[in-house]
């Protein structure tokens, strides 16, 4: 490894992982950029630092491997901040490789406190100090990213990139820690308040989606029904007992179970007021346990009655063989009647909802219906934030806990494109549907010549009500003038970045869908004119006492 400490900066994160790097290409990050692609990294140009992001972002929640995003010192950071802010609430495991001004240059246009910025957002502040320690640099911020799973913004400044490197710098060897194991006590005080309970739920959330499989044979052993939250979505989506998503974005019938139960454990999810509506969805009587490796995260939203600090999978694995493998499987709440009432209601698909549909504007729910049927089941599915962002998530059912990604850790609409684009990239086996409403989907839309140029199928559904909806509905007075919009032609603004547009006001309209996903071909972008549903219920719910 010679050369200069930017080329080496590229073929060291290459050898640690580095799975696809994004980015927009600027003087101070041409070099390594160039590094990463010639070390076999894959390289997508964003049309903005901001897009590059959330790509980077959505790619490395659902891939095996993180994914890097390379930017120009100072403004390509400032750009990007949002969907680095996005990445570092949600805790994904992304590499920031940022140029950064050199030392001595105090009177350049680009200086910024970058390390305070990244710190300012919830992400680890690193940098390249030198040629010396070029490798432990770059190999401590991607142990920090990948086994820490935080975003970890890394300075490079100029003239430590041109440094050259006089002799080959050997990789550091790194492996990965065992799981957290649990302590054998709380196993136990666990699996007593399972054996005791006769409802028992279990509610997994970000920190629990690679442990479905013991999480769920816990679950029948103990007679627990399964749900998660939004961003787990799809993890049991084969349990006969599953009752999707928790929190806003439940079924009525979902609702009621989970306040009926009398023991609920959050298996790396933070009961948050999104997923546990304030608190309405624990009973008076039920307990609650939380499992997460992380201190910090037990207790941190509501009074719980147990906190387990251990990795997910090994605490239920434990806690299974302290119940019992081989002993009969309780019935607890998998009753025949809820079963009975789980094949009836268990989907909002399957749930009658009045029709508020017009001539020529179509209900969002009644869109979201038919979409879900004429679309492939073997889908990933890409929620932007915004009012309409319930109905995609509750009615575009997926496949697993891969087919889902659900950027609202900031809550900032117009991520959804950019971030749907990354999540595409790291499961291409999958047909991408992305849904965003007409305010994101604006805000977003240089991405679209980056989806288009990337020549996969696509599907792209605005859910267009000409308005900032969740402003109009729940924090605006009577005058609607500053967050209401003419009604624009989005098929046509589609068509000319050179894909397929498609308007939808009936459901009638999605025959033309319908007969694009018996071929996919080329971005297909459907700008469905949605009817007012008076202020999603979700939000409703959500803005209660804000």
């Amino acid at each position: 490894m010679t050369g200069t400490v930017a080329g080496a900066t590229g073929s060291v994160l290459a050898d640690l992982g580095i799975g696809h790097a994004f980015g927009v290409v600027g003087s101070g990050n041409f070099e390594v950029t160039n590094a990463l692609r010639a070390a076999g990294v894959p390289f997508t140009a964003a049309r903005h630092e901001g897009g590059a992001a959330s790509m980077a972002d959505g790619y490395s929640r659902l891939a095996a491997r993180p994914a890097v995003l390379t930017l120009h010192q100072g403004c390509g950071l400032t750009n990007a901040m949002t969907g680095i802010t996005e990445a570092a609430k949600s805790r994904t495991p992304m590499i920031v490789l940022t140029a950064d001004t050199a030392a001595a240059a105090v009177n350049s246009n680009f200086r910024i406190d970058q390390d305070a910025l990244a710190v300012a957002v919830g992400a680890v502040a690193e940098r390249v100090h030198g040629p010396a320690s070029a490798v432990a640099d770059l190999t401590r911020a991607y142990r920090t990213a990948v086994h820490g799973r935080r975003t970890v913004v890394i300075s490079l400044p100029l003239d430590v990139q041109a440094t050259p490197l006089a002799t080959p710098l050997p990789l550091a060897a790194m492996a990965a820690p065992a799981p957290a194991r649990p302590a054998a006590a709380a196993v136990e005080d666990l699996a007593l308040l399972l054996a005791a309970a006769e409802r028992p739920v279990f509610i997994a959330g970000r920190g629990g989606r690679g442990a479905g499989p013991p999480i769920t044979a816990l679950a029948e052993q103990a007679g627990a029904l399964l749900a998660t939250s939004a961003v787990a979505n799809g993890l049991f989506g084969r349990d006969p007992f599953n009752l999707g998503i928790s929190g806003g974005f439940a079924t009525p019938l979902a609702a009621e179970l989970i306040a009926a139960a009398d023991l609920i454990v959050g298996w790396g999810c933070a009961l948050n007021m999104w997923t546990m509506r304030h608190g309405t969805l624990i009973g008076p009587a039920a307990k609650v346990v939380q499992v997460d490796d992380d201190l910090a995260a037990l207790g941190a939203h509501r009074p719980i009655d147990l906190g387990i600090l251990g990795d997910c999978a090994a605490t239920a694995t434990d806690a299974l063989d302290a119940l019992g493998v081989d002993a009969p499987a309780r019935t607890g709440y998998r009753t025949d009647e809820v079963a009975a009432r789980l094949a009836g209601r268990r989907w909002w698909n399957d749930t009658p909802t009045d029709d508020l549909g017009t001539a020529d504007r179509i209900d969002p729910r009644e869109f979201s219906k038919a979409l879900d049927r004429v679309l492939p089941a073997q889908r990933l599915v890409s929620v932007d934030s915004g009012n309409f962002m319930g109905y995609p998530s509750a009615y575009l059912r997926v496949p697993d806990q891969d087919g889902f990604c659900f950027t609202q850790a900031f809550q900032s609409i117009g991520l959804g494109l950019a971030s749907g684009i990354g999540a595409a990239l790291a499961q291409p086996g999958r047909l991408p549907v992305i849904a965003t409403g007409d305010g994101g989907f604006l805000m977003g839309v240089s991405e679209l010549e980056t989806a288009v140029r990337l020549g996969r199928p696509m599907v792209v559904a605005v859910y267009d009500d000409a308005a900032y909806g969740a402003e109009v509905h729940h924090f605006t007075g009577a005058d609607h003038g500053a967050v209401t919009f003419p009604d624009r032609d989005l098929a046509a603004i589609a068509r000319g970045f050179g894909a397929t547009g498609v308007t939808v006001r009936t459901v009638d309209d999605l025959k033309a869908v319908a007969a694009w996903a018996r071929q996919p071909a080329g971005v297909l972008v459907i700008d469905a004119k949605i009817v007012s549903d008076g202020g999603s219920w979700w939000l409703a719910e959500a803005f209660r006492g804000h």
